[in-house]
Parts: structure tokens; C-alpha cells; sequence
């Protein structure tokens, strides 16, 4: 089992003073104590019910941690199968729960799943301790790393000796019993305020929803987004209004359309504010506290802050190493969104507005200006991306062509909620890989964002293939209207499915070390460059048509698009900068410090950095910055432009060697792919490339530079 993919999650089980009568069944009658029996292994989900997680991860915790002692008290001396395979065998059940109940308190949450959720979080750290601080565990570990080179073992075991080996060390195995002690009740805390976090985003995401009564305030949004407007108000109970939900980003997609100044300021305001109404959705008190207990805890462990602690196992491994590639990017990434904000301004000027641009602004001047510059209007490209197109035409014929993989959708399979789709997927030899369920749509009860992960991982030691879902909220349209998209989100669809190659082309022997159990700063890799591929003029022909009409997009409307793709991107990335600067920025903190106050810390440190530009504002503020506090990406924000870099240099070697083609996907399959936690990431990079990571390609991509 992939032992920390399963510990990460934050899953609850809940009160044992009261149980109710299903918790009270017997685990025979739940659907968790066996493999399911469908097709893959993939969930049974019109068996599983909300009252089967609590027992499900109590007794595989349960049983996990009688494995585990086995193993530490076994007489036999430590050998690579009787410790390591043998910890990798254990937790099955706990591993099947956990999939299950992760992706539905992301996807589909409620109420009750919540309670769980924040239930059990405290129990999955103390879970996670009671395995890492195990010293005879940890002592037979430790001996099979001594001798690893002695052992003759293939690569992938003894990438996983070492994989271990460092992972105790990380998670604490060498502290004193008193500072073991110290980290068991920081962990739990932890744990507990991140499922608090995640919980109270959610509730203030949804309490944000900006309601507007008059219609004519929305002036600017076409028939289909009012239409979607006044189905979410009547979802809502509130017939005969609209409703804009507020996206997870600063930004909401929304305002480079809405005419009405007022209008804008007021959904922008929404989106800022959300978490900071000193109401019960408030998160900085909370925030504050996990600041401090991540400072603690890499005090304890011997580091001078978090940052440096968490990036020991990532391809950057130092927060100088991040800092210095921060250090080439912020200087052209503001100096290029300071030139966008002057052609703004002056388009509103043209327009007599007489205001100075603020970040409600933006989008709409931006738009604007970007017709004029470019003649590029988002509302002539939407109906050429329906949903469904992009997806079976676009997403699916790229991978095929570069991969010979195929995909038939399956109507015989359970789904969780009512929009899921599912696909098997089939490799070039017709043999079957794996499933692929998708879900796009915006839900209240869903997390902001976009994300990848899997019901079922790939194993031969377990002989299990991927069961991979991706996750989006696009707005979903009207009843009987289709579902048009933009080109950003057509650019999401594409990124996550690049995750989802990632898990389907999985190959290896041993959980942990499977498909996307790659280090944050690796991860996204696959997915931002499976990006490039939505614009490659073969696949973007091929889906790319009118809804209406089956026209393709006219060649004048796609040279737009291309010779629009570098505008505004000083914004873009000055956005990103900001945000994953204050990532590192909150978790360089060192323990002695006192503690920050959120809005404060927040000013100074972009002001430090030379991010505070008035118009252009973090991706995410601190306060529902989701990734960070709830996500797992703490001090880790980062990786999405370091792997912007891998992935731009990566897809700059198939321009120099013949493009979209299928020798060079089996290259990227067999070297990168399905590759999984296998090899040094540098190592990896280095051989499919020829040379370590160059950041030019990503410069000349944003738009930086022209070299």
C-alpha cells in the first residue's frame, strides 16, 4: 500500500461514545473489508453509503497498525521482503476507504461527511506517528539501508530502501521519545486545523455567492451565463435572481464581461473578503496557528523553518534553489505586467471613465484591450469549445495520437453523482490500462479548483491497473443548453488529463513509489506539458468546431488565439509569483518569531518580494489560499512554475525533434510517464532531456523574452 498517500488523506472516523446503528454493523456488511468486485476494483458506489467511512477507516486503521507491529516484532532478521514488501502489502483496506472518502469530501461533500472528516483528522496524524516514530520499525529500515548496495536488489527496490529510509527520518524516527512526543500532538493539531480550514472555505466560498436582482446589473453576460446564473439562484431558493458563485482564485473569470463597474467591484470584493468577515467562516485565527506549529515542528526536527524541512525530498531540495529562480522571473514579470497596465489605463481613459484601474478592472479593460490588439473576442471562440468535443476530440485524440491509447465510455459502472462520466481506456495492443471517470462541473458542495487523483492505484505487487478521476468546476449550463467553455478552461481540461496519463501509464512494482507519488515539484510536470498539446494545429482542428454548425473554427479566429497566447501574461505570472512567494514567505518563518498577523504579513512580505502591484493582486490571498493550508502544498506553491520550466524545456525537445508523433510519445510514455517515483528526478529530467532544466523556454513562452 502506498503508505503516505494513504496517511496524507484527512479522513475522519468519528465519536466511539455514540454509535449509530449502521456504524454498529457487521464489517462484513461493509463495502470497504473487501476489494470490490466490479470491473478494476472501482468503487461500488451505489453500495457505499455515508455511515460506511467511520467504521471503514477505524478498523483499517486498526488492522494497519497490527500489520505494522508484526512486522516491528518479527524475530527474523530484516530482509528487503519480511520489512519493506511486507509494509507496502499493509493497510489495504484503509487505502480502498481513504480513496473513496477523500475524493468524495473534495468532490461531493455534505454535512455529515464533513463531521468525519474533521473528526478523523487528529486520528489519521496519530495514525501516521504510531507507524513513523515506530523505533524497532524504523531499526529494521535502517538496517536494510546499510546494506542496500550489498543486497543486489533491481532499481525500483532500492529506490524504495531508500525512499523509506528517508521518509522516517523526515517524519521524525530519529527524535528523542520527549520530542517524539512534542511532534504526535503538533501533527494532530495540525491535521485538525487543516480539515477546519478546508471545511470553512468551503462554507465561505458558497456564503460569498454574490445575488443580484436586477438583471440589468449583470449587463455584459451572454444568455447561456445568465441562464446558468438564475438556475443556481433558483437552486439556491431564489427564484427570479441571479446567483454568481465565486470562483477559488482572487480573480473570478467572470468580470472581464460584466459592463457595469459597480457590479465588478462588488464580486471582486466578494472573492477578496470571503474568509476575513470576522465571522464564523473567518480563517486567519486559524491559519496563524498552523504557521506557528509547522515553525515548531521544524524546530524540533532540526531545521531552521518549514520550508527547509518539507523541500529535503523535492527536485529543488533547498528554498535558495527556489528563491534564486524566483529571483530570474519577478523582475520581467512585473516589468511586463507594469507595460499591460499602462494599455489598460489607457483604454480606460479612451473610454472617458476618469477612474484609475483597479483590480476589478482588469479583466474587463484587459479584454478589451486584447480585442483591439488582437481582435480576439472570447465570446466568438466559446462556441467552438463545446464540453464534450474537448474532451473526446481534443483531450482523447491527442492522447491517442501521441500515445495509440483509446477510450469507450461505460454507462454499466456506479457513479457518485449524477454528472460523472467513465471511460475504460485501452493501449495501442487493445489490452486494457485502466478507467478514467471525469466530473466538470461546479457544485456548492464541491472544493474550488481543479484536481486529479485515483479510486484505485496502479500496483503489480497488488496485480491492480489505475482507476483515475479528473475534477473541474465549469460552469454548468441551462437544462438542454450545451456546455461551452473557454479556452482557459479547454487548457484545464487538457492539464488535468496530463495528470491522469501520469496514473494510467503508472508501471511499477510497489505502491508507493507509483504513477503521480512523485514530489510536488515534479508532479505537475506531466500535466502542464500534456497543456501543449491543446493548441497543436492537428488536434485543435479536430475539436475545435462550431456547436451549431460542425463549422471549424475559421483559421483567421485560431491565428488570434496563437498570436494572442503571450497577452497579459505579465499579470498571469506576476499572480502566481505573488502567491507562491507567500507560500515560502509564511513558511520560512522560524519558531522564535511571533505570531503574524495575516493581512500585515501578507502587505509587507509581497512588498519585500516587489510583487505589491496595486492592480494586480496574489492568486490567492493567504486567507483561502486552499493549496497551502489544506491542500498539502505548503511551502510547495512553487512547483507549478518550477515545473512550467521542465515542462516548456521538455516540450521544446519535440518541436527539435518531429512534434506530435508516436515515437515521440512512446519516448516521453516510457521515460517520463511511466516513470513513477523510480529515479532522481534531475536524473530522469536529464536523460529524456540532455540537460539539466533550462529556464529559457519558459521565458520565450510567457512572452519574456524573444530568444
Amino acid at each position: 500500500m502506498p503508505l503516505l498517500a494513504v496517511i496524507a488523506v484527512t479522513a475522519s472516523c468519528g465519536n466511539n461514545k455514540e454509535k449509530s446503528g449502521s456504524e454498529q454493523k457487521s464489517s462484513s456488511a461493509n463495502p470497504f473489508t473487501e476489494a470490490s468486485k466490479l470491473a478494476y476494483q472501482t468503487p461500488a458506489f451505489d453500495q457505499i453509503k455515508d455511515d460506511d467511512f467511520q467504521p471503514a477507516l477505524e478498523q483499517g486503521m486498526k488492522i494497519q497498525l497490527e500489520e505494522m507491529q508484526k512486522i516491528a516484532d518479527n524475530p527474523d532478521a530484516p530482509t528487503f521482503e519480511n520489512t519493506l514488501v511486507a509494509m507496502e502489502k499493509s493497510g489495504q483496506m484503509l487505502t480502498r476507504t481513504n480513496n473513496v472518502f477523500s475524493a468524495l469530501t473534495s468532490g461531493n461533500t455534505n454535512p455529515k461527511l464533513q463531521k468525519v472528516q474533521e473528526d478523523i483528522a487528529p486520528k489519521q496524524a496519530a495514525h501516521q506517528d504510531a507507524i513513523y516514530l515506530n523505533p524497532k520499525l524504523f531499526k529494521r529500515v535502517q538496517a536494510i539501508y546499510g546494506k542496500r548496495e550489498q543486497l543486489k536488489l533491481d532499481p525500483e527496490s532500492k529506490r524504495l530502501v531508500e525512499f523509506y529510509e528517508q521518509q522516517f527520518e523526515l517524519a521524525g524516527a530519529k527524535l528523542s521519545d520527549a520530542d517524539k512526543t512534542k511532534l504526535k500532538k503538533l501533527n494532530e493539531e495540525e491535521a485538525s486545523l487543516s480539515t477546519k480550514f478546508s471545511n470553512l472555505l468551503l462554507a465561505a466560498n458558497k456564503a460569498g455567492a454574490v445575488l443580484f436582482s436586477d438583471k440589468a446589473e449583470l449587463a455584459g453576460l451572454s444568455q447561456g451565463e445568465l441562464d446558468a446564473a438564475a438556475q443556481d439562484a433558483k437552486a439556491n431558493k431564489q427564484p427570479g435572481k441571479w446567483l454568481i458563485s465565486l470562483k477559488n482564485t482572487t480573480q473570478q473569470p467572470i468580470l472581464q464581461s460584466l459592463t457595469n463597474r459597480a457590479t465588478r467591484e462588488k464580486i471582486f470584493k466578494a472573492s477578496w473578503d470571503r474568509t476575513e468577515k470576522q465571522d464564523a467562516n473567518d480563517t486567519r485565527s486559524t491559519i496563524v496557528r498552523i504557521a506557528k506549529i509547522r515553525a515548531d515542528k521544524a524546530k524540533l526536527m532540526g531545521f531552521p523553518d518549514y520550508a527547509t524541512w518539507k523541500l529535503q525530498d523535492q527536485m529543488a531540495k533547498k528554498p535558495a534553489a527556489v528563491d534564486a529562480f524566483f529571483a530570474q522571473l519577478v523582475p520581467a514579470a512585473t516589468a511586463k505586467a507594469k507595460v499591460e497596465a499602462a494599455d489598460i489605463q489607457a483604454q480606460a481613459d479612451l473610454e472617458k471613465g476618469g477612474f484609475k484601474i483597479q483590480p476589478w478592472d482588469w479583466d474587463y479593460y484587459a479584454e478589451k484591450v486584447r480585442k483591439q490588439k488582437y481582435d480576439l473576442d472570447e465570446n466568438q471562440v466559446k462556441p467552438y469549445f463545446e464540453l464534450n468535443k474537448v474532451l473526446e476530440n481534443g483531450v482523447f485524440y491527442a492522447a491517442n495520437l501521441l500515445y495509440g491509447i483509446t477510450f469507450t465510455e461505460r454507462h454499466d459502472l456506479p457513479v457518485y453523482q449524477k454528472d460523472v462520466r467513465v471511460f475504460e481506456v485501452f493501449d495501442k495492443d487493445k489490452s486494457t490500462i485502466g478507467l478514467f471517470y471525469c466530473d466538470y462541473f461546479k457544485r456548492d458542495n464541491k472544493s474550488g479548483g481543479a484536481w486529479m487523483s485515483n479510486f484505485v492505484g496502479q500496483s503489480k505487487l497488488f496485480g491492480t491497473k489505475p482507476v483515475i478521476f479528473n475534477v473541474c468546476n465549469f460552469t454548468k449550463p441551462a437544462e438542454g443548453q450545451p456546455a461551452l467553455i473557454s479556452f482557459s478552461d479547454v487548457t484545464t481540461m487538457f492539464h488535468e488529463f496530463g495528470h491522469g496519463l501520469h496514473g494510467l501509464f503508472a508501471n511499477q512494482q510497489y505502491p508507493s513509489l507509483s504513477g503521480t507519488n512523485v514530489a510536488r515539484d515534479f508532479v505537475e510536470f506531466p500535466s502542464q506539458f500534456n497543456e501543449h498539446w491543446a493548441l497543436n494545429p492537428q488536434v485543435f482542428k479536430n475539436y475545435a468546431v462550431h456547436y451549431k454548425t460542425g463549422e471549424l473554427m475559421p483559421q483567421a479566429l485560431v491565428d488570434k488565439i496563437k498570436k494572442a497566447a503571450t497577452f497579459n501574461q505579465g499579470y498571469n505570472l506576476t499572480e502566481i509569483l505573488a502567491a507562491a512567494s507567500l507560500d515560502l514567505a509564511w513558511h520560512k518563518i522560524p519558531a522564535s518569531a511571533p505570531l503574524q498577523n495575516t493581512d500585515e504579513f501578507e502587505k509587507a512580505s509581497l512588498h519585500q518580494l516587489k510583487l505589491d502591484l496595486p492592480e494586480v493582486p496574489p492568486r490567492y490571498r493567504t486567507s483561502y489560499f486552499s493549496h497551502i493550508w489544506g491542500g498539502g502544498y505548503g511551502a510547495g506553491y512553487y512547483a507549478y512554475l518550477w515545473t512550467e520550466m521542465l515542462d516548456d524545456d521538455a516540450y521544446s525537445w519535440f518541436e527539435e525533434n518531429g512534434g506530435l508523433n508516436r515515437a515521440n510519445g512512446q519516448r516521453f510514455r516510457d521515460m517520463i510517464l511511466s516513470k513513477g517515483n523510480t529515479e532522481d528526478y534531475g536524473k530522469m529530467f536529464r536523460e529524456f532531456r540532455g540537460h539539466d532544466p533550462k529556464i529559457g523556454p519558459m521565458e520565450k513562452n510567457r512572452g519574456l523574452t524573444t530568444k
